[in-house]
């Protein structure tokens, strides 16, 4: 990758809007009071990363909690220390990528449950169907997708889940023997939910994010990560990578674990835009992501989703993972889901997209900003040894808690 092409990269890591709130974490290793450095949660100011943490705010998660974080981040950011430009940051989260230490960003929630949907887009949901009827097999995808597309046909684009006109698409499946338990979430009355990795495993931007090694079909899943509180209150979005193993997850849904949470497999960054003013959910409802995949073989692949498309309302899926039937003390992030699938072939005919090893996957916005990473494998990826017990040891030792 040419100089001009990195440089382009680091410029454009966060949105070009005057107007955003921008909160994120950095790794700093001049951290104040610690000998070894620490998080540190941090306001985007122009192109200047100035530390906020405070004892009121020590941590991402303290500081979504708050009744007004980009208040408090905007005034907290008057005073607070600058660590440096994010040019810097971002020059060194490349550099440093390999070994996980120095000064780099960090995925910008801490303490939330790191939570996904999956099979909220049409388009993506017949993908799933066909890892399902392929049991894993990317060589028998094409055959499988033309005969599911003949009996589906484009009737899903604008069906409601759980609908009754749903419900009768159900039916009519069921008696060709097409039902699939991805239809049964796509156009079913329950969303699709599940634990995508642990507090703190996340890795953000400009770091590796990992493909487990069974797996060799797979691809990345660009998608919106909404911030919400311990009241189930959204405060903010991202940019994620929920990385999907195809095949794993193809030869049984019970191996949904193994495919969704592994070291460095979840990607989100490069901060949170909080709600503020003149951006709320309404604005992720018409949010549109671009994804652009370049490998060192010389491929490229561009890829669009866009929110507008949903088949679920980011709302509705917030209220499926949060309830009376299950809160989060620390609060969330929850992946909304992706209309990317991957179909045309990379290298054998039919088999359609694969990652390769060195892989850099770029996710961007105009809102939100753009998500940089490198594909390599998850036991090469940096592993993961900050969690909760030496997150709390560092903010004590630094006095913050």
């Amino acid at each position: 990758m040419s100089e001009l092409a990195k440089e382009e990269i680091v410029l454009n890591c966060v949105p070009h809007d005057p107007n955003a709130v921008l909160v994120t974490r950095v790794w700093d290793p001049s951290a104040p009071r610690s000998d070894d450095g620490g998080p540190v949660v941090c306001l985007v100011a122009g192109d200047q990363i100035v530390d906020i943490t405070s004892p009121d705010a020590p941590t991402m998660r303290d500081l979504l909690e708050l009744d007004d974080p980009a208040g408090y981040a905007l005034a907290r950011g008057q005073t607070g220390r600058h660590i440096g430009s994010v040019s810097d940051a971002a020059t060194q989260s490349l550099s440093n990528a390999s070994h996980g230490s120095g000064l780099r960003f960090l995925a910008p929630n801490d303490l939330q449950a790191v939570k996904a949907c999956g099979v909220t887009f049409a388009k993506s949901m017949i993908e799933r169907v066909i890892e399902e009827k392929a049991g894993g097999d990317a060589s028998r995808a094409i055959e499988i997708r033309k005969v599911c597309q003949e009996i589906i046909g484009e009737s899903l684009d604008k069906l409601k889940p759980g609908s009754e006109q749903a419900q009768a698409v159900k039916a009519a499946l069921l008696a060709e023997g097409w039902w699939s338990q991805y239809l049964e979430v796509g156009i079913g009355p329950d969303a699709e939910v599940f634990t995508k990795s642990q507090p703190l495993s996340a890795v953000g931007w400009g770091a590796y994010v990992g493909l487990h090694p069974i797996s060799s079909w797979n691809n990345p899943e660009p998608e919106v990560v909404l911030a919400v509180d311990s009241r189930g209150r959204v405060k903010g979005a991202a940019l994620g990578n929920d990385v999907n193993l195809r095949d794993v997850e193809g030869r049984s849904a019970l191996l949904l674990g193994r495919a969704k949470d592994n070291n460095a497999s979840c990607a989100i960054g490069p901060a949170i835009r909080l709600f503020h003013k003149d951006f709320d959910l309404d604005d992720i409802r018409e949010e549109k992501l671009e994804l652009h995949i370049e490998g060192r073989d010389g491929y490229v692949l561009h890829g669009r989703s866009s929110m507008r498309e949903i088949s679920r309302d980011p709302a509705d899926l917030v209220q499926q993972a949060y309830g009376a039937h299950h809160q989060y003390p620390d609060g969330f992030m929850l992946f909304l889901g992706t209309l990317f699938a991957p179909v045309e072939d990379r290298d054998e005919p039919g088999q359609g997209f694969t990652h390769k090893l060195g892989d850099r996957v770029t996710i961007s916005s105009k809102s939100l900003g753009a998500l940089v990473n490198d594909v390599h494998l998850s036991t090469d990826c940096p592993p993961w040894t900050f969690g909760s017990g030496a997150l709390i040891r560092n903010l004590s030792a630094r006095k913050l808690i």
